[in-house]
């Protein structure tokens, strides 16, 4: 919409709004003047008058309430018809995180994304790159005896999620690869052999889905990155722990996007880094003096 338009042309966007929200509500101008209170001639009046004035803010304000569009919509200020309420509740919702492999929510997010590229800052290594070892060590403490339940429920899921056809550049501070490679911080206990098999397993799929898979590592001292999913201009992601808050407008997307392009932009090892980086790791933890 131009930022400036005649008064004459304003009216008569006004009349065709006004005319298209009572057809969609299937509202007749009787009772559109019982809903603002006024004459039925009133209403009649406001469709077909041909000159160049507009009603007043009142009268526009109340045809926007009963009609449920907003009124900038009705003036030609706004091409959406929802109101401020309705646009937020549409851009922003508040999803449940369950303690979960994969939930349905998730799953739903990357089906509805296929195709698209998925940019993802995780919590910890991927769910979708684990080894069940270390799935079963991570989960089975909260999960009990539905753990391995869970488990080989959300293996079909990540096999489809790493076989659909979606790039994935994931991006991880440094230390979080450090501190899984050498069992400190979350993954202080986990045991050294069951280590020595995630990377050697996250080694073979870097190799099996490059390109179409890059990981990313940046000095967390310099960046930082809360968890999120951003799948492709659909979606947003945050992860906060107990809920998932996601936003699906526009402008916030292309926001959390550039952000995480800044990540990988200024990442101290790139995809083509990582695979070296993960082999010295594994160099350095597999000595004969680490008992781990």
């Amino acid at each position: 919409m131009p930022d400036k338009i005649d008064k004459r042309d304003r009216a008569t966007q006004f009349r065709l709004r006004l005319a298209r929200a009572m057809e969609d509500r299937q509202m007749s101008q009787s009772a559109l003047a019982r809903g603002i209170g006024v004459d039925r001639s009133t209403v009649s009046q406001l469709l077909t008058d041909a000159g160049a004035r507009l009603p007043n803010a009142h009268v526009v304000g109340s045809c926007a309430s009963a009609l449920g569009v907003s009124a900038d919509w009705l003036l030609s200020l706004s091409n959406r018809p929802e109101s401020a309420a309705e646009l937020l509740a549409s851009s922003l919702s508040m999803t449940e995180a369950p303690r979960a492999l994969v939930d349905e929510r998730i799953f739903e997010w990357h089906q509805e994304a296929a195709g698209y590229k998925i940019r993802y800052v995780p919590a910890t290594l991927p769910d979708m790159l684990k080894t069940r070892a270390v799935l079963e060590w991570e989960y089975a403490p909260h999960l009990g005896r539905t753990a391995d339940q869970a488990i080989g429920a959300s293996e079909d899921r990540l096999k489809w999620m790493r076989s659909a056809q979606s790039d994935y550049e994931i991006a991880m501070p440094l230390y979080e690869i450090h501190s899984f490679a050498h069992a400190v911080g979350y993954y202080e206990g986990l045991p050294l052999h069951v280590r020595l098999e995630q990377i050697d397993h996250l080694l073979a799929l870097c190799e099996q889905l490059y390109p179409r898979m890059r990981i990313y590592l940046f000095d967390a001292k310099r960046l930082y990155s809360a968890p999120v999913t951003i799948f492709g201009p659909l979606l947003c992601v945050f992860y906060a722990g107990s809920h998932y808050m996601a936003f699906r407008d526009r402008d916030r997307i292309e926001i959390f996007t550039r952000h995480f392009d800044t990540l990988v932009r200024e990442a101290d090892l790139t995809a083509r880094d990582f695979l070296a980086h993960l082999r010295a790791l594994r160099k350095a933890i597999s000595g004969p003096s680490k008992t781990k």
